[in-house]
């Protein structure tokens, strides 16, 4: 088990960074996700990474290019490098899942957005973010490569 240092409150999300992209040559990042009921990041493509979604409990809908799709425990879907991407979580107890990306882009944007987590539990919920709050994430979210290219899933 790795130190709380680890952990991240990442918008309304409880991360843990299990491996780093410091801790290989590749830039691999492996990080596990925690969050609410309705969570859902906004359409986004990432430039320079492919991400690969593990479900760890609960139940997502995907929105893959413009391709629904369903998952629940046990179940991998890829969002290659260029498409847009996002997801929601319908289950009511909320949902646990890896993201494993192929470079470090990703993990740094948690990092540079997010904040040290103060206890491993997910952070208080935000609510809807203000147009100032969602232009700023746009803003960050170019510098580490990532277009957000729509709002979240409802």
């Amino acid at each position: 088990m790795k130190s709380k240092d680890n952990f991240v409150w990442f918008l309304d999300t409880l991360v843990n960074i299990r491996v780093s992209e410091k801790e290989n040559s590749n830039g691999i990042s492996v990080l596990e996700h925690r969050a609410y009921q309705n969570d859902s990041p906004p359409i986004h493509i990432h430039q320079n990474e492919d991400e690969i979604f593990y479900v760890l409990d609960g139940e997502f809908r995907f929105l893959i290019d413009k391709e629904e799709i369903r998952l629940k425990k046990g179940d991998i879907l890829t969002a290659p490098r260029g498409i847009p991407h996002t997801y929601i979580i319908e289950s009511a107890e909320g949902g646990n899942w890896i993201t494993i990306t192929s470079g470090k882009d990703f993990e740094q944007f948690v990092k540079a957005t997010g904040r040290p987590a103060e206890k491993i539990e997910l952070p208080q919920k935000h609510g809807i973010p203000t147009k100032e709050a969602v232009d700023e994430l746009t803003r960050k979210a170019a510098e580490y490569k990532i277009i957000i290219a729509g709002p979240p899933l409802q």
